[in-house]
């Protein structure tokens, strides 16, 4: 097979080179045009300071001070911890209305007290997502988000969890942000996750949202690997037990999850099929002895006392305000994919990609993204 690299000195002689110059010309002039009708929000100086403020620096200046509970909030927020929007995205993904490729079922696997069943699909940007559905016999909704919350008694049943530490609480929402170093085979060096973690109560039906988030007070290591692209968030609610005597005495908790571990994809799959129904059989067990430590009187952790800090909601009345309030004003609309002229987009992508860098990996990202704004644009 021929190689790529023979390729490129055809992309870059003179006689392209020639054609190219107009569309650098272009190229220039869309940049000025842009500039000129960007919108009010980039024509504030408080833009710059954002971005001077978000500017990576020296390790010693990293520190946040946060004086008060206002500030707080807003620092949460551009940090990135668990909001309504995350709500919005975890009820489209339980209704199968997030828009995101069909699920493949890769497991139907169950015992006397409990069932699981698996799927997995393959985005084109992302890793392998994984949804899955339990149900277990004779436990409440309320029980089950305490267990899965409680980061003390988690490492009697998940020999993963090395450490676990919570940073931050509010007491007012429940929102949580917890490190967790978890084991990984001998091969890998161990995960470390910044996780922040929130509750939503729609009547019993309780969205438990955990996520990946920056939190600028620990610092990255080179040990254990910090993974940033982690989500992994339940719906749990009451559903009738299969017995079939019409009691709603089962739980089912209906699981999305993926994450970047630094593992390549395919291996990493290969991975959670094979070692999926191992560590899915420790799970209930885990349960039912937290069942019977509560029944004898044993008393929350901290992180189960947080687990019962809800923010209530109604779905249909969250959903109305949402799409309600969701639409961009007329004049502050960004421009979309159609108003890129698809030459100058491919054009500059050219230019780019011979006068920049003369590496494979460069050029197959620079030409990759420029085609993709080809097709948004013909799709538009």
């Amino acid at each position: 097979m021929m190689e790529l690299s023979s390729f490129f000195p055809t992309f870059c002689s003179p006689d392209l080179l020639l054609f190219i110059a107009p569309l650098w010309i272009a190229v220039v002039v869309g940049v000025l045009v842009g500039w000129v009708w960007r919108p009010s929000w980039a024509r504030d100086d408080k833009i710059f300071t954002f971005f001077n403020n978000n500017l990576p620096l020296p390790a010693a200046t990293t520190t946040t001070t946060v004086n008060s509970f206002e500030s707080r909030q807003v620092y949460k927020e551009k940090s990135g911890f668990v909001t309504g929007d995350d709500f919005r995205h975890l009820w489209n993904l339980v209704e199968v209305k997030d828009g995101g490729p069909s699920w493949i079922q890769m497991m139907d696997r169950s015992t006397p007290t409990f069932s699981y069943q698996a799927w997995r699909r393959d985005p084109h940007d992302g890793p392998p997502q994984y949804r899955s559905r339990t149900v277990f016999e004779d436990a409440t909704p309320e029980m089950v988000r305490d267990f899965f919350w409680d980061d003390d008694f988690r490492s009697n049943w998940d020999d993963m969890l090395l450490f676990s530490s919570t940073l931050e609480a509010c007491k007012d929402t429940g929102t949580m942000v917890v490190q967790w170093v978890r084991k990984f085979p001998f091969f890998c060096s161990d995960r470390e996750y910044i996780i922040g973690r929130r509750i939503w109560d729609a009547g019993r039906v309780f969205y438990c949202v955990t996520k990946g988030v920056q939190y600028l007070s620990v610092p990255r290591q080179s040990k254990p690997r910090r993974v940033d692209l982690y989500y992994s968030s339940w719906c749990i609610r009451a559903v009738e037990s299969k017995r079939g005597n019409g009691e709603m005495t089962s739980c089912e908790v209906l699981l999305f999850h993926h994450e970047d571990m630094g593992i390549p994809w395919e291996i990493a799959k290969l991975g959670v099929r094979q070692g999926m129904w191992g560590a899915v059989k420790k799970i209930e067990p885990g349960l039912r002895a937290y069942q019977r430590a509560k029944a004898a009187g044993a008393g929350l952790s901290p992180s189960a006392i947080m687990a019962q800090i809800n923010t209530k909601v109604s779905v249909e009345e969250f959903m109305n305000e949402r799409d309600s309030t969701g639409e961009v004003a007329g004049d502050e609309k960004p421009l979309s994919g159609k108003n890129i002229p698809k030459m100058l987009v491919v054009g500059g992508a050219i230019a780019l990609a011979c006068t920049l860098d003369k590496g494979l990996l460069t050029k197959a990202v620079i030409f990759g993204v420029a085609r993709r704004f080809a097709r948004m644009g013909k799709r538009m």
